[in-house]
This record gives structure tokens, C-alpha cells and sequence, in this order.
């Protein structure tokens, strides 16, 4: 089956600042690369993305609940 470029939503939310420690994106949790890409990946590659972005956001909620 074959999708379009579209049928991948892009994970940005229009808040775009580079954590300098993360090297993420504060919005959207995307790499750099991964932003700068994303218009060329295909579906597969974006679901990956996607995938980083979820262990990231648990990684961030883990260092949160650490801290006192």
C-alpha cells in the first residue's frame, strides 16, 4: 500500500527552540536533522520518528520525576 507524504502528520507544534543539552527541538522533540528531513522521509522513516519522540518525552518525564 502506498500513502502519500501527508498521511504522516508532522510532530511540529510551532514552538521551535534547540535545547542545547537535549539537541531536540523544546516543541516537537525532533532532532535537527530530523526537521530538517522530515519533508523528504518517507512514511516509514517518519514513524520512526515518532517513535524517537515518544522514548524521548518518557526520558523527560523520568529526569522530571527524579528531581526533588
Amino acid at each position: 500500500m502506498t500513502h502519500d507524504s501527508a498521511s504522516v502528520p508532522s510532530p511540529c507544534i510551532d514552538v521551535c527552540r534547540m535545547n542545547a543539552a537535549t539537541g531536540w527541538c523544546e516543541g516537537c522533540l525532533r532532532t535537527i536533522d530530523e526537521i530538517a528531513g522530515w519533508s523528504s522521509f518517507d512514511d516509514t522513516r517518519k514513524h520512526a520518528v515518532w517513535d524517537a519522540i515518544e522514548a524521548r518525552h518518557a526520558q523527560l518525564l523520568a529526569a522530571q520525576q527524579e528531581r526533588p
